[in-house]
């Protein structure tokens, strides 16, 4: 390869390097063929891929009802996305805390603990009444608790089986949508 060849290709590499870059920045990247619709009256997560529904969950959310004041622990209403994920390739039942795995793994209903397990999709708000989400840490994240899944039990979250918060994670990519709804 010459010189001016070589140059070329790294112009084209820092090109595409600064591309990338400028997409992440304005969170135009990610999953935009993924919406997650939660339905708060009916305690269930329907996902879309590209408007067509590919799987739907039973879920939890809180049980103090909807809002985004800190210290409510009420589920945020409306359009959110994910904006982390955490938690690839950890055993279900996986304790996490601060979204650190502490070595810790649960068995389905573990007596006296409510622990966050298994994975963790860290939720932003998109709209006013929502805005305070990704600094009150609203997740969509695994319960040891999952006798309570289908009625709202949470402190805010949006809780799961194990197994579907798994199967979730694997599906949809930062970037998807997520939109909380009083009804279905």
């Amino acid at each position: 390869m010459n010189c001016r060849s070589a140059d070329h290709a790294r112009f084209r590499l820092a090109g595409a390097l600064v591309l990338a870059l400028a997409l992440v920045l304005c969170g135009c990247a990610g999953d935009r063929r993924h919406t997650l619709i939660i339905s708060v009256r009916d305690q269930r997560m329907d996902v879309l891929d590209r408007g067509v529904v590919v799987a739907s969950y039973p879920v939890s959310t809180s049980k103090f009802g909807i809002g985004d004041g800190f210290g409510t622990r009420c589920t945020p209403e409306g359009w959110m996305k994910i904006r982390r994920k955490i938690g690839a390739n950890a055993p279900a039942g996986a304790v996490f805390k601060s979204r650190r795995f502490t070595g810790e793994v649960l068995a389905v209903d573990a007596p006296g603990r409510d622990p966050i397990v298994t994975r963790i999709l860290w939720l932003q708000g998109l709209e006013p009444q929502n805005r305070h989400a990704y600094d009150r840490c609203i997740y969509i994240h695994g319960t040891p608790e999952e006798r309570n899944i289908g009625t709202p039990a949470s402190y805010g979250c949006i809780r799961m089986r194990s197994r579907d918060v798994i199967e979730l994670y694997d599906l949809v990519g930062v970037g998807a949508r997520v939109r909380v709804v009083p009804g279905s």
